[in-house]
């Protein structure tokens, strides 16, 4: 099968989250023509999945249209390279329709705006149906999950976890507790960090939630159940107990998304992209904005993303815009903090307990093996769908192994892909 010729642009973004929506306007008044790629059928990205908020929404609906865009939403960058003439070049995959062949897409200039996943430790129970990310949850409560009249908990650390219960409690769902890793002390310390508007919009979540109990302290040590969720069990330090729950989403904040940056050469830093102050990559003329480049969220993902757009037209930002990159900074820097976790949450998984779902692979085995590189020879972890993108995190944090990745460098394809993806003819 053979793929299609290749779509040319000035511009190829790579992601339509707010870092991606931020920086299309100014690129397209500018008169660059932009080819934007994202998984997902419209803009959004995973924070903004059931809708965009105003203003953005109205502004997007005017920017879809334009003449100098094309959008290319349900697809996937299976590889990535930079082209002879100094380009650079992806390979996309259609996720609407599978027979199709591949898309080639190439620009000299690259916005890669590739956000963040969750990040989950295992305990036991933690693969029983009705445990899900604490994003995720929201996600599917967001689409239409029907969870009215369910007894949700929240569990994990990171202000997700309170997002996503006001989330579940509007849909119906009784949110029996919303259980922080990080003790008081430590989120007395992160609000003080936080500006007046952070701490506005904060106050009016806790007022929304008031009511629902909440638990510095306290983490999930295991869950309950035989074919799925019954209950978990909850633990301070000093004393465990048992709550009885429908739904449980549990996280411990979020890992930035950098496989396709790698793939192209790009320097990987404590976990993100590389940028310098003009959010460019180690590689000339590719940028990188929002969660990729660290944990901070929508806030700073927007402002680089307008950031960013700036520095591809060779203009300088505004000094109010400069400063509220450094407040957003500034945040990021008190989520590490303020939410750091703590050290019994990497003793809950026993020998029996799943660290890679995709292969079944438990703790145990995993413990017999040297490295990421002798795991995935003899066990299969990371050989399934995930590409070891969840299982990988896993190993770093409690078998101390390099980041899974980076042992090996990443390949092409980022994802299973249909062979006739990856052939020309």
């Amino acid at each position: 099968m053979k793929a299609q010729s290749i779509l040319t642009a000035d511009v190829i973004m790579v992601g339509a989250g707010p870092a991606g929506i931020a920086a299309l306007g100014p690129l397209l008044a500018a008169g660059r023509s932009v080819i934007w790629v994202d998984q997902g059928r419209q803009p959004g990205g995973q924070i903004w999945r059931a809708g965009l908020t105003q203003p953005w929404a109205k502004q997007i609906a005017v920017l879809l249209p334009h003449s100098g865009l094309r959008s290319l939403f349900g697809h996937a960058v299976i590889a990535a390279q930079s082209s002879p003439d100094g380009a650079y070049r992806l390979r996309l995959q259609n996720l609407l329709d599978p027979a199709a062949a591949a898309v080639l897409v190439q620009a000299p200039q690259m916005l890669l705006a590739l956000g963040a996943r969750e990040r989950f430790l295992p305990f036991p129970g933690w693969t029983l149906p009705g445990v899900n990310g604490a994003g995720g949850l929201q996600a599917l409560v967001k689409t239409g999950w029907p969870v009215a009249g369910q007894r949700v908990v929240l569990a994990g650390s990171g202000p997700l976890l309170l997002a996503a219960a006001d989330s579940a409690r509007l849909a119906g769902a009784t949110v029996s507790m919303v259980a922080e890793q990080a003790s008081r002390t430590a989120l007395a310390g992160f609000a003080t960090r936080l500006t007046r508007a952070k701490l506005g919009q904060a106050a009016g979540l806790a007022w929304r939630l008031r009511g629902t109990p909440y638990r510095t302290g306290t983490w999930v040590v295991r869950a309950l159940g035989q074919q799925r969720l019954e209950g978990v069990v909850l633990s301070n330090g000093a004393t465990q107990w048992e709550l009885p729950c429908d739904a449980l989403g549990v996280g411990y904040g979020l890992l930035p998304n950098t496989e396709m940056a790698e793939l192209l050469g790009c320097r990987v830093e404590a976990g993100a992209i590389a940028v310098d102050a003009k959010l460019q990559t180690s590689l000339s003329d590719v940028y990188a904005a929002g969660e990729c480049t660290g944990i901070g969220g929508v806030d700073k993902a927007l402002i680089e993303g307008q950031l960013a757009a700036l520095s591809m037209l060779g203009q300088e930002a505004k000094p109010a815009l400069q400063r509220r990159k450094l407040q957003s900074e500034r945040f990021a820097q008190a989520l590490v903090t303020g939410f750091a976790l703590r050290p019994e949450l990497l003793a809950l998984a026993d020998a029996k307990t799943l660290v890679c779902r995709c292969e079944d692979v438990p703790l145990g085995a995993l413990k017999a093996q040297r490295s990421w590189r002798d795991a995935k020879l003899q066990t299969r972890c990371g050989m399934g769908a995930c590409q070891g993108r969840i299982c990988g995190p896993i190993t770093q944090t409690l078998l101390g192994w390099p980041a899974a990745q980076s042992g090996r460098g990443v390949r092409a394809p980022l994802q299973p892909t249909p062979l006739s993806c990856l052939l020309d003819d």
